[in-house]
């Protein structure tokens, strides 16, 4: 083997693993979108469910008439909040199963190592618990049950 095939060789062999990096820096990327998700819907969903339960108390003490019309900005919010969420979950999965699928065939294609896996997203269970938990908040907040009514 000549010198110039092993450089050859050690060339390919760095650009496979780079672009392996490049996959999981993507990935990491995909996660921290999610995080910014998650924290523009707990701040919507916290903030709607503040202002529900300050007027509803002040509605209880008769220090207000009507609480109408806070009533519905905070469900709007909170109901916003679980949307913005289930649009988020729905953008980073359909993104990471489009990029697992990506990463599966450039490693069939022998482009990269498959050595590494892709492990199931923290970020991702955080935001279906949060999920779960804004709609109960709108669930206890609209029909006045459950833990948060």
């Amino acid at each position: 083997m000549d010198d110039s095939h092993l450089k050859l060789n050690a060339n390919t062999e760095l650009a496979s693993r780079n672009t392996g990096m490049a996959f999981q820096r993507t990935r990491l990327s995909a996660d921290r979108t999610l995080m910014s998700v998650i924290r523009t819907s707990l701040s919507l969903i916290g903030f709607g469910f503040t202002i529900f339960q300050v007027f509803q108390r002040l509605r209880e003490q008769d220090i207000i008439k009507k609480a109408a019309s806070a009533r519905n900005f905070g469900l709007a919010l909170v109901a916003l909040g679980i949307v913005m969420l289930v649009l988020g979950i729905g953008y980073h999965v359909q993104f990471m199963l489009g990029l697992r699928r990506l990463r599966q065939s450039m490693a069939q294609e022998g482009l990269i190592h498959a050595e590494s896996g892709f492990p199931v997203s923290l970020t991702l269970i955080v935001a279906f618990v949060l999920l779960v938990i804004g709609l109960f908040a709108i669930i206890s907040m609209a029909f006045q049950v459950g833990p948060f009514g």
